[in-house]
């Protein structure tokens, strides 16, 4: 079959996937039997004129970066500036402000806007927000797990999949839930977002800091649940990096390994290593394959062909990943759109 035909069948087979009924039951797969798309740093303004754009894009994951602002004690939207925002969140908060208002807003109008979109759009797909805490946490100026899931229940309410939804209110932590296969499937995920959160890189670089994005949301889930108030966490941290085996045994102590689901890491270091991403799939974890273009051999990070994409999409979902995530913005909804069968 010739990659233009074999592409057209992938595609074709996402939107089969894609388009079960809401009423399917079991027919419907879980969250964590599929692979889909997502889209790098969604945020700014050379990706996306506005935000809501990237929410009409099809992706399955939109990347946002959030600076904790000292002087000003905002949550802060930029790449690279931690005291200003820069990004193409709008002060829009109603469905008819969207794609007209100012743009360069903090996390909160990010919220808003997703709000206001969903108000368009209520039966959407799925996204996962990934949220990378560039310079982390900061406690000392209010700028919180508790204060970030504060933040985002106020924004949006029920539209939020949080860890207690996938506890159930049956499995005593996040792992023991998800390798029970307690996932919902995409039919009942109708309408609703997922946060994810990686430390950042400013983070990372920090000589003074030694407690991470990461670490810090897991002793908060743990702290939570002891305290029985787990369903008012907002998140899941994600495990960053790929590694061979599994990752949380050298990163937590034993008190938090069970609140990581989620892992994130570089695509190509995944598959061109050879590394066993069997064990994801065998314990229903969401696996984050990032920089999909770079797997060899490498494809455009930013334009390839529909062809390329349905082909490097199969690839990554043989190698079990969730979401596969690049610069692929230009691509139209019915590619980003795509949804295919996990392993």
């Amino acid at each position: 079959m010739g990659r233009a035909r074999r592409a057209a069948a992938l595609l074709g087979a996402a939107a089969l996937l894609w388009m079960l009924p809401g009423h399917a039951g079991a027919a419907s797969p879980k969250f964590s039997e599929t692979t889909s798309i997502g889209v790098h740093n969604a945020y700014e303004k050379s990706t996306y004129t506005y935000f809501a754009q990237a929410l009409d894009s099809g992706a399955s994951l939109l990347e946002i970066d959030v600076y904790t602002d000292p002087l000003t004690r905002r949550w802060r939207v930029s790449h690279s500036n931690p005291l200003g925002n820069d990004n193409n969140c709008e002060a829009a908060k109603t469905p008819d402000e969207l794609y007209s208002k100012s743009r360069n807003q903090d996390f909160g109008s990010c919220l808003d806007n997703i709000a206001a979109w969903h108000q368009l759009h209520p039966d959407h797909r799925p996204i996962v927000f990934k949220v990378e805490m560039k310079n982390g946490f900061n406690n000392t100026i209010g700028l919180g797990p508790d204060e970030f899931d504060t933040l985002v229940r106020q924004k949006l309410g029920d539209m939020v999949y949080k860890p207690s939804d996938l506890l159930g209110g049956t499995y005593p932590t996040l792992d023991a839930a998800a390798r029970a296969g307690a996932w919902p499937s995409r039919d009942e995920l109708t309408g609703k977002v997922i946060f994810e959160l990686i430390p950042g890189t400013v983070e990372q670089r920090n000589p003074f800091d030694h407690y991470w994005t990461d670490q810090e949301y897991g002793d908060h889930l743990r702290d939570l649940y002891a305290a029985g108030n787990i369903d008012t966490a907002q998140a899941f941290p994600a495990v960053l990096g790929a590694a061979a085996g599994d990752p949380r045994t050298s990163r937590y102590d034993a008190s938090i390994r069970p609140w990581f689901v989620f892992f994130d890491g570089d695509a190509a270091t995944y598959v061109d290593r050879g590394y066993d991403t069997s064990f994801y799939a065998a314990n229903h974890y969401i696996l984050i394959a990032t920089g999909a273009a770079g797997v060899s051999p490498p494809i455009s990070s930013t334009d390839p062909t529909d062809a390329e994409v349905a082909d490097r999409l199969s690839l990554l979902a043989g190698k079990h990943a969730s979401i596969i995530t690049s610069d692929w913005s230009a691509k139209s909804p019915a590619v980003l759109g795509s949804v295919v069968g996990r392993g």
